[in-house]
């Protein structure tokens, strides 16, 4: 749940169409489902009161001034402008601010009421539509969504550093990676229980239905069924996850160079993974996933303090984006020294770029040697 992206980039739109043969998304209706949400100052200070993410990026800037004395920095959806503040105060010549949405004018008021619209341009624009009068030194841009990917605002950064950046450029961040991890959580007995009542008020609506006003609705109870399980039981979760709740090693699903990825390089995440269980005795609910982001600079122009932004589990409040969570029903009894093989896929949602459709299959090897039948799982991350 980053700061806002800009609209759909023209690689997005024509990965859009020879991946998965969708046409090229509207603009119009991308803007009232997703862009239309950022354009709220509420929104905004559900982010900027996020300290992990908030620390991660002021160090990073603060820390690492060399990377922006004298330097031209390109934000990519500004949101409120802090980024382009902090380049600024730190030291940068030139910051260009680019907002897809109306609170481009809020992020206008705050640079000129910190005395720095000498320095900050705040462009309101599509980072895909919007021309800048010059190559940039540095990218800044909070584009992380849910899982990473969700939302898809890292295809318009791409398209930015294609456009804007130098060859000589750096990326803040530069890396990112993808984790899994089996966990433990009571939400899995919620979300049956949850899934179970709906039935069974289905079933009284439709014996009522059928003895007061004489038709039988029953033919429906299946499409109702399959409609309440992805809501229930097949749509993942955002949660808050403990560290005791994870019940296993975690593993990398996808490690990206934010300097050479491609938007074909994320279209699709595929991964097989091996995850050993590390508790005695206990359940496997499901399996959590989460992402960091690092600022390391590049090889040429390393960062003097490298910086992590972790959204892995967490004894405090954690971030904002928590962990995605995939829960299994039902769960399957584990001990110490299992191993869980795990073949994962995700891609974008057909219906809707910005969400996505995970295939999570995996099979568990005892620590007898005995593996048990294969299990494969469909999620929806909306």
């Amino acid at each position: 749940m980053g700061t806002t992206a800009n609209g759909t980039s023209a690689a997005t739109d024509k990965a859009t169409s020879t991946s998965n043969g969708n046409a090229t998304v509207d603009k119009g209706v991308d803007f009232a489902n997703y862009f239309c949400t950022y354009a709220f100052l509420y929104h905004q200070k559900e982010m900027l009161s996020d300290r992990v993410r908030m620390d991660a990026y002021y160090n990073s800037v603060f820390n690492n001034k060399h990377h922006f004395i004298g330097k031209t920095v390109l934000d990519v959806g500004t949101g409120s402008g802090i980024l382009a503040i902090w380049c600024a105060q730190t030291g940068a010549k030139k910051v260009y601010a680019v907002e897809a949405t109306k609170m481009a004018e809020h992020a206008r008021q705050l640079v000129k009421s910190n005395n720095l619209h000498d320095v900050v341009e705040v462009i309101e624009g599509s980072i895909e539509d919007i021309t800048l009068p010059e190559k940039v030194d540095v990218i800044i841009s909070e584009w992380m969504g849910y899982f990473l990917l969700r939302e898809s605002m890292f295809d318009s950064v791409i398209c930015a550093r294609d456009r804007w950046l130098k060859p000589t450029g750096v990326m803040y961040p530069s890396h990112a990676r993808m984790w899994l991890a089996p966990i433990r959580s009571g939400l899995a007995d919620q979300k049956m229980s949850d899934y179970e009542g709906c039935m069974d008020d289905w079933h009284g609506f439709v014996n009522e239905t059928n003895t007061y006003y004489g038709v039988d609705m029953s033919v429906l109870t299946k499409p109702f069924s399959e409609e309440q399980k992805k809501y229930y039981l097949q749509n993942s979760v955002w949660n808050n996850l403990h560290p005791n709740q994870v019940v296993g090693t975690c593993a990398i699903l996808k490690e990206i160079d934010c300097l050479t990825v491609t938007v074909e390089d994320i279209f699709k995440i595929e991964a097989s993974i091996s995850l050993t269980i590390t508790k005695e005795d206990t359940r496997l609910c499901g399996f959590g996933g989460w992402f960091d982001v690092h600022f390391n600079g590049r090889k040429e122009n390393p960062a003097e303090c490298e910086v992590e932004l972790t959204t892995a589990p967490s004894v405090d409040d954690g971030t904002h984006w928590g962990q995605q969570v995939f829960l299994l029903h039902p769960p399957v009894r584990v001990n110490e020294k299992d191993e869980v093989l795990v073949n994962f896929s995700m891609s974008r949602s057909e219906e809707n770029h910005r969400l996505m459709n995970v295939d999570l299959g995996f099979q568990i090897k005892l620590s007898s040697g005995k593996m048990l039948a294969p299990v494969r799982n469909k999620f929806y991350i909306e």
